[in-house]
Parts: structure tokens; sequence; C-alpha cells
């Protein structure tokens, strides 16, 4: 079983990432269960904006694409900005929009009997909200988001340190981080077994 990890942090490589830490907590638990997962950084990619799968020369998101197709499991990794998910995930779902038209040799759209969750960073509140705009999303698009698929740190109301530089809430967000990536492998195994068929006509 393949997991794809897209953080969609603001900062280059190798600039330290907040989300890319707490992500990581989610993969070490899929890796435990012999989930391979891979893990892209999309600040460090050429994607244009747009809502088509390629837009050209330069574009990087066909590969990202083509690793969405070969993954059982997505994970979606962004800090809260403003209240609201990063801009470079807001682009990540533009650019989604066109698994809506993609379906598979049996008449599947292409992201069914694939799950996904969201890990989420923050100083301040929002985490919510940023995962419900995310599996909102990947739920449009035909991914199966099993229940308790998140976790998410912040410091609370007001600014204060980020995740790196404090280990306040960090048991709790791990913990949550482990049920999450538990549950989106036990889903992701169902649906291997008795797969999601075509719409109806």
């Amino acid at each position: 079983m393949r997991a794809l990890v897209l953080n969609c942090t603001l900062k280059a490589s190798p600039e330290p990432s907040n989300t890319d830490r707490l992500a990581g907590v989610v993969v070490q638990a899929l890796r435990e269960r012999e989930v391979e997962v891979t893990t892209l950084r999309l600040a460090d990619l050429n994607i244009p904006p747009g809502v088509a799968t390629d837009m050209d020369a330069g574009d990087d998101w066909p590969r990202v694409h083509e690793q969405l197709l070969t993954s059982q499991i997505l994970v979606v990794a962004t800090p809260t900005w403003v209240g609201h998910p990063s801009s470079i995930a807001q682009r990540m779902l533009e650019r989604m929009d066109a698994m809506l038209s993609e379906t598979d040799a049996d008449g599947r759209p292409v992201a069914y009997n694939r799950v996904a969750g969201v890990v989420v960073t923050g100083n301040e509140d929002g985490a919510h909200h940023v995962i419900s705009e995310i599996a909102g999303g990947l739920m449009d698009f035909g991914y199966t988001i099993p229940g308790q698929a998140w976790t998410y740190w912040n410091r609370g109301p007001g600014p204060g340190p980020s995740y790196s530089e404090t280990e306040e809430g960090h048991e709790w967000s791990a913990k949550t981080g482990r049920a999450m990536a538990a549950n989106l492998h036990t889903v992701a195994r169902a649906l291997a077994t008795t797969p999601m068929g075509p719409p109806p006509p």
C-alpha cells in the first residue's frame, strides 16, 4: 500500500517546516503498518495556477497527479494562515479539480477507493475550519474521508511559539495523528477488498 503526503507549507526546502514535523508523526505510524510513504513539499515545485492536470511546459503538477493515482492514501498537510489553509493548499485543490472529469477503465472517478486525511499546524486557532475546507474539497473529488482522519496543533488564541518552538500540546497531536494513520490504513484496506463501483447512470 502506498501513501502520498502533500506538504503545503509556504517554506521551500531546506527551511524547517512545522507542518512537516507534525506530518512526520502520521508518516511514521503509516510506515509501522508497512505502508510505503512519499512526501512532497509543493513549495519546491513549479505549480502554476489553473484547473487542468497539465498546464504545459515547466508544470510539475503532472508528476504530482501521477503519484496521486498510484497512492491509496493521501495526507494533505497545511499551516493555518489568517484562519485559512495556505495559498499552496488552495492551489493544490484547484489543480485537483481536474480529477472531477477523470475516470478509470471501469468508469469510476479516479479518486474513488482512495482515502484522505488532513494535518494542520498554526500558532492560533482555525484548525477545524481548515480541516473542513480541505476534507470537503477532497470528498468532492471522490476521496473517502474516514472518521477522525485528521490531527492538528495550535497554541490557542493570540500570537505565540510555533510547533517546533514548544512541546506544549504535542502529546495530544501525536496521539491523534497515530489514530489518524490507523483509521486511514483500515479504511484503505477495506476499500481494496470491497471497492466502490462507478456511479449509477
